[in-house]
């Protein structure tokens, strides 16, 4: 007989939103339940940011190894040893797992029960036939999956996904991708320096939400590495002659007619849909569709006991942004406070070298929105610490509107990705473009780009007759 529990707090799903609400309640001291399904951690722990990560971090060292000479030091083509990459990635994954295992959120006072959730009421799950949860309020945080799309022929083809291309231990000979977006191009670029050929099929335009300028950067340096990125070729079939014949053919149709991409192995990269399949959601009273589930600017769906949060609730689709909602969400559930989803301060990195950050709007969106506008840049080049690195591609593209309030921030280059959080903050906290004008920061760092930038605003008065007039006049007194 399934035992019946009541919790104040029930948390469908224990990625890391799911966990973050658990580990807050609980630290107050409610009773919370955390049900899940596969692996504690979820998609970013064991099929997302954390491999992926300490993958392209190996690329990175084998393409140190192959410039090594640009620095005096010779060192030799790079050697990959696939299989010893294949143990970094999973041995960075157990390093973190601790972090979000059954035995620390044990720890912590969290029940936690692995199984499949399913909503049997307004205010009830089932987890199988092991137990029976009736809660006060409920979090859904099932999160998302790849999206797979019905080409012809490639539910029969071995394909990967980001869930299945990190359990591989031999180096694929030649990787196709197909998908231009941030997760696509990442491991297109990281497999390249890995020694892999590597070809990308895109649609439309790769890297199409990001700032075009910016983002040509981007495919370009991923072109001078070797990539073969395919713009505006669309996939019409896939062909297999499975992992024995080592050969996946793909047709592709574009401008040029219609051509064939042979690899040996496929990576499909298309984007991701939020997990509501086989949740119950009909008989909790939870409206939902391919988007998502639909969610309130508080987070709550239209059963007014339940909330969702992260990818599940549809919109963009960031670890940081679960995280934030699950902040919310505690807010509310405990405390009552009234919250509201504020995504206007929220970065994006894609994690390409040079890796391409960005906060707030895009000079193209600030455009479309009728707003007048300064765009202020500054480049890599003109910047010491790059130049002792010799990370000299890149930019950062300032938008402010015309009183100097600062809009949106994208930068292309080295540690864009850190360089951005304080950009973010600026956003966050409405602060004007003076503000950094008035920063000091230390000699010699990146972070001077940021604020070269930012004095690139004044750089008209310099010319000013009128505050020319003043300093002559000045000049008068001593």
């Amino acid at each position: 007989m399934a035992e019946l529990l009541t919790p104040d707090l029930c948390v469908i799903g224990a990625g890391s939103g799911g966990l973050s609400v658990a580990a807050a309640a609980a630290a107050f001291g409610v009773p919370v339940v955390l049900v899940e399904k596969a692996r504690m951690g979820g998609d970013c722990l064991n099929y997302g940011c954390v491999p992926s990560k300490a993958l392209i971090a190996a690329a990175k060292h084998a393409k140190c190894v192959s410039e090594a000479s640009q620095f005096g030091i010779r060192a030799g083509p790079p050697v990959i040893d696939f299989a010893a990459v294949h143990a970094h990635v999973h041995s960075v994954i157990a390093a973190i797992a601790p972090n979000d295992s059954v035995a620390r959120f044990t720890g912590l006072g969290v029940r936690v029960l692995k199984g499949h959730a399913r909503f049997t009421g307004p205010d009830t799950v089932a987890v199988g036939g092991e137990a029976e949860i009736k809660a006060r309020r409920f979090v859904v945080a099932t999160g998302s999956a790849p999206v797979v799309p019905p080409i012809p022929g490639l539910a029969e083809a071995p394909y990967l996904t980001n869930e299945t291309i990190f359990d591989l231990t031999e180096r694929p000979e030649h990787l196709v991708v197909i998908g231009g977006g941030a997760i696509g191009l990442e491991l297109a670029q990281a497999f390249r320096r890995l020694g892999s050929a590597v070809t990308v099929i895109e649609a439309a335009t790769p890297l199409g939400r990001d700032d075009p300028e910016c983002a040509a950067i981007v495919l370009d340096s991923l072109r001078r590495d070797g990539v073969v990125i395919r713009a505006g070729q669309a996939v019409t079939a896939v062909t297999s002659q499975g992992r024995a014949g080592g050969k996946i053919a793909v047709a592709v149709k574009g401008e040029q007619g219609e051509e064939t991409v042979t690899g040996s192995h496929l990576l499909v990269a298309v984007g991701r849909r939020p997990n509501v399949d086989d949740l119950g959601l009909d008989r909790a009273g939870i409206a939902y569709g391919r988007g998502g589930i639909t969610v309130d600017k508080g987070l709550r769906t239209s059963n007014r006991r339940v909330y969702a949060i992260g990818d599940v609730a549809g919109g963009r689709q960031f670890t940081h942004l679960a995280n934030y909602h699950a902040g919310l969400v505690i807010r509310n559930a405990l405390f009552r406070l009234p919250v509201r989803v504020d995504e206007r301060a929220f970065p994006a990195v894609t994690f390409t070298d040079p890796e391409l950050a960005q906060v707030g709007v895009t000079e193209a969106e600030a455009t479309q929105r009728g707003i007048a506008i300064n765009v202020l840049r500054w480049p890599y080049h003109e910047n010491d610490r790059a130049q002792t690195a010799r990370e000299t591609r890149g930019e950062i593209k300032v938008i402010t509107d015309k009183r100097g309030r600062i809009l949106g921030v994208t930068i292309v280059g080295a540690q864009a990705g850190e360089l951005i959080a304080t950009w973010t903050l600026a956003i966050a906290r409405k602060l004007n473009i003076r503000a950094f004008v008035e920063l000091t920061v230390a000699y010699p760092t990146l972070a001077e780009i940021g604020k070269r930038a930012a004095l690139s605003a004044y750089s008209r008065s310099l010319t000013n007759p009128l505050v020319r007039c003043i300093i002559r006049v000045l000049r008068r007194f001593g």
